[in-house]
């Protein structure tokens, strides 16, 4: 299993200075850095600034959705992105919510359609391919193909996926699946499915990646890493599909005392709601040391997962040094 480092997940961190942690980050051995989007920075941009300072590391989009851009636009900026980092870029994708397809114009239906024709076209136009795609959701015109030939045609794409026809089809068409707020258990089974689905188009089931997260905040007084994470993990619990995938992992009393406490009193409230109990049960680790990590970490390996996300969640200020402790800590540990 790579363990692979996210360092945007519960704070802003000051966009110059990423490309500086992420140094870091490929010199305490993570695989991989990855950028959401969001109503945060641009992973394209993000990840451009930090191939100009990094050789090896893995520069990944967890997740960039469908609706900011279109296909051939990303297409364009995968290729010139590849090209620019010698072949380095992880494209994450996802379709998102009804609010973020709002924010762009745009409509959320159709999820499973929109994401085999979108991730067609991309994958065509970033290959350097003439595209003239009439899909029954996106069209392309005519005649279009890239000004150069690109140096690394082949782009692997991976699609976050819970639900069992979203992880089929993850199967059936993308290099692997990117699977956010579940725990081992429930990694284990979604598992199963996108390998189901890549026997059904006939793949090799064994060349899929599982990709998983689970956060963390790294701090002598556990008190305070656990403040930090009672605070994403509310979020996550008042959400729409995800406080239903948290209900369908055997949560269902604790997310309903999280709903009743937001209704009656706000996110304090929810906060106050979610104990010490329910959120050790959850695929995030509140620690003192980062061998504490490392050893929650094995279920997740044990579940099949290849690719193991730590969103680090800072729980001081600046959020900068913060997160520089916690690759250092990395390192040594």
């Amino acid at each position: 299993m790579i363990y692979d480092v996210e360092i945007n997940s519960a704070a802003h961190y000051p966009a110059a200075d990423v490309p500086g942690l992420v140094v870091l980050a490929e010199q305490v051995g993570f695989g991989a850095f990855w950028k959401g989007e969001s109503n945060s920075t641009d992973p394209i941009v993000m990840l451009s600034a930090v191939a100009s300072r990094t050789k090896t590391i893995k520069l990944g989009t967890a997740i960039y959705h469908i609706y900011g851009r279109s296909p051939v636009t990303l297409g364009i900026q995968s290729a010139t992105l590849q090209d620019l980092s010698g072949g380095r870029l992880l494209l994450g994708l996802g379709v998102a919510n009804k609010a973020i397809a709002g924010w762009h114009g745009g409509v959320f239906d159709r999820p499973l359609k929109r994401a085999r024709e979108y991730i067609d076209i991309v994958r065509k136009v970033a290959a350097g391919e003439r595209v003239e795609y009439e899909g029954e959701i996106y069209q392309t015109g005519k005649r279009f193909q890239l000004s150069w030939k690109p140096s690394h045609p082949n782009l692997p794409v991976y699609l976050a996926g819970l639900g069992p026809q979203m992880t089929k089809l993850v199967g059936k068409i993308s290099d692997g699946v990117f699977i956010n707020m579940a725990t081992p258990a429930k990694v284990k089974e979604i598992a199963a499915r996108v390998r189901e689905g890549a026997i059904e188009a006939g793949r090799d089931p064994s060349k899929i990646e599982i990709i998983a997260k689970s956060r963390v905040s790294l701090n002598p007084d556990k008190n305070l890493a656990r403040a930090k994470l009672r605070q994403v993990l509310t979020f996550y619990n008042i959400a729409d599909h995800y406080s239903d995938m948290l209900r369908g992992m055997g949560f269902e009393k604790e997310v309903n005392a999280i709903h009743e406490a937001f209704q009656k009193g706000g996110f304090k409230a929810a906060m106050g709601a979610l104990t010490d109990e329910y959120m050790d049960k959850l695929p995030v680790v509140p620690a003192s040391d980062v061998k504490e990590i490392k050893e929650k970490m094995k279920a997740f390996e044990e579940a099949g997962v290849t690719r193991m996300v730590i969103p680090y969640v800072p729980v001081t200020e600046p959020v900068v040094e913060d997160a520089r402790r916690f690759l250092e800590a990395w390192g040594r540990g």
